[in-house]
């Protein structure tokens, strides 16, 4: 009997221990939590071409990646990143756990190609935001004057 018992409660307690390796210590499995903040377009100079900037915060314990940017007001949005003052398309930028991914005058940019209509200082465009990991955000970017210049440093 004894032994049966033993059996029991080491069976109980490897079932417990998996149940708690399942859980955590209370938070789910790791994922990115991602949110949109200072996001603008500055007025396009050009009729068929327009910048545009934003951050990406990752609160979560997973990095992501964002793979695509697509948008009404154009035909085709690119990924840029600028070092040195080359730029470079980029076909997707990682998203650190508890981490940043910024777009800002200078640096890493959006650049709205083959423009279906010129935005206009204090119209917005949706922008919609594809990850590797996480579902989609979309986004109502601000147009702003040709040379805003933000205090968050974009």
């Amino acid at each position: 009997m004894r032994r049966r018992t033993a059996a029991l409660s080491a069976g109980a307690l490897t079932g417990a221990l998996a149940l708690t390796g399942c859980s955590g210590s209370g938070a789910g499995p790791e994922k990115a939590e991602l949110s949109v903040s200072a996001s603008y377009m500055p007025q396009p100079v050009s009729a068929d071409m327009a910048a545009g900037f934003l951050t990406i915060t990752n609160k979560g314990t997973s990095e992501d990646e964002l793979t695509s940017v697509t948008s009404d007001v154009a035909g085709e949005v690119t990924m840029h990143s600028t070092t040195g003052g080359a730029m470079a398309e980029q076909s997707s930028f990682a998203i650190p756990a508890h981490g940043k991914l910024v777009f800002r005058s200078g640096g890493n940019h959006l650049m709205f190609e083959k423009l279906k209509h010129t935005p206009k200082q204090g119209q917005t465009v949706t922008v919609k935001l594809d990850f590797a990991k996480s579902g989609p955000l979309t986004v109502e970017m601000p147009v702003k004057s040709t040379t805003y210049n933000p205090s968050t440093g974009h």
